[in-house]
């Protein structure tokens, strides 16, 4: 239907950029794998692209694992991330604090000193245990109780996010899709392993460079964000869970239970789209499914708070995907497009990046699904 209306640009070099891939190598950025975010590259690109200086500020409402504001500070640039995952808001803080390097190393040393204590496996749920070796998994509550000892608390979580990814690395875990895998495998001595990522983390440190700025991260909703105030932003870098994805939160179930046992899940505040009640179809000519009438609601109200918070004038970079149903391509984003006319938006540029061969029962194609930029402004 609105196919006419939109020109989309095609720029296929650009396709790995809006993947995590890239990201793989970096220090820092390769603290925690987020398979659904960008690159730093992306970042960086469309900071040039909107020629920000260090006096913007940035805008991440679906922060994931904190790119665009590890990416900003890195160019001096004010920046403020807004997740409604727990987990997301916590990766995206350690990535993007600040570090006394000598008292990190001061208190690596004292915790691999520390003698091991057997430790109590039935506090543990049956669900995680399975994906554990009996050693690896006492070793990690073995550190889990030493590092939660750290009374620093930026310290503290710095150990806490390379504990984390040092179990995931010897779980059996295997993550396909939203479901969570039993895959046995030789897995190496955990304290061994783990001192190891410490060590290239706090290398990592040294690595990198930083520029001054304020980096703040939010636990909160990008649908209602009513602890921002109305224009204050320069631009927003972001990416929205895709269409038809599944539900993130489920993939982190053992990252939860091991590491924020405090936290109440409620999937659906992490997932755009996912709840159908009280939704308006924004698209009723289309006839489109429940899921993605749910997901474009969601999306208008998100675009609503985008554009309230920036300043006139402002830019955006939304990276968006279509929707994959058994009977069609959803083009989410031309119908994105237009929702952020009527929202306000100008789109002054619809940037295809990717696309796949849509099929359903894995042989019938029926049509591409494209991953694509929305380049927006405030007028």
């Amino acid at each position: 239907m609105f196919s006419k209306k939109w020109i989309i640009e095609e720029r296929w070099d650009w396709g790995r950029l809006v993947t995590f891939i890239p990201n793989k190598h970096l220090p820092v950025y390769s603290w925690f794998y987020f398979k659904e975010g960008f690159s730093r590259d992306f970042v960086h690109l469309m900071i040039d692209l909107f020629k920000l200086n260090d006096g913007a500020v940035v805008l991440d409402p679906f922060v994931g694992s904190g790119t665009t504001l590890l990416a900003c500070k890195e160019r001096g640039i004010d920046a403020v991330g807004v997740d409604a995952a727990p987990l997301a808001v916590f990766v995206s803080q350690v990535k993007t604090a600040d570090y006394n390097i000598r008292e990190l190393k001061t208190i690596a040393r004292q915790i691999f000193e520390k003698k091991f204590e057997r430790q109590d496996l039935n506090r543990v749920s049956k669900f995680t245990r399975q994906f554990f070796s009996k050693p690896s998994l006492e070793d990690i509550l073995f550190f889990r109780e030493e590092v939660r000892k750290i009374p620093d608390p930026v310290a503290r979580n710095f150990f806490t996010l390379a504990l984390m990814n040092a179990a995931m690395k010897v779980s059996y875990a295997y993550k396909d899709g939203a479901v969570l895998r039993v895959v046995k495998k030789p897995v190496p001595p955990f304290r061994k392993f783990f001192k190891r990522i410490v060590k290239k983390m706090i290398k990592d440190l040294v690595k990198i460079s930083f520029k001054p700025c304020s980096i703040e991260v939010y636990l909160g909703d990008a649908r209602k964000m009513d602890f921002l105030e109305n224009e204050v932003f320069d631009a927003v870098i972001t990416s929205p869970p895709y269409l038809n994805k599944i539900e993130y939160t489920r993939v982190y179930a053992i990252e939860y239970e091991l590491f924020f046992e405090d936290v109440k899940l409620d999937p659906i505040r992490s997932y755009i789209g996912l709840s159908p009640k009280s939704v308006v179809d924004q698209f009723p000519e289309l006839h489109l499914p429940e899921a993605a009438k749910a997901y474009f609601y969601d999306m208008k109200l998100a675009l609503i708070e985008m554009y309230r918070v920036l300043k006139s004038g402002g830019k955006a970079a939304i990276v968006v995907a279509g929707g994959v149903f058994p009977d069609r391509v959803v083009e989410s984003d031309i119908l994105l497009a237009e929702l952020s006319e009527r929202v306000g938006f100008n789109v002054d540029r619809l940037i295809a990046v990717n696309k796949r061969v849509a099929t359903t029962r894995r042989v019938i194609k029926i049509g591409e699904a494209r991953e694509s930029i929305l380049i927006l402004s405030k007028p």
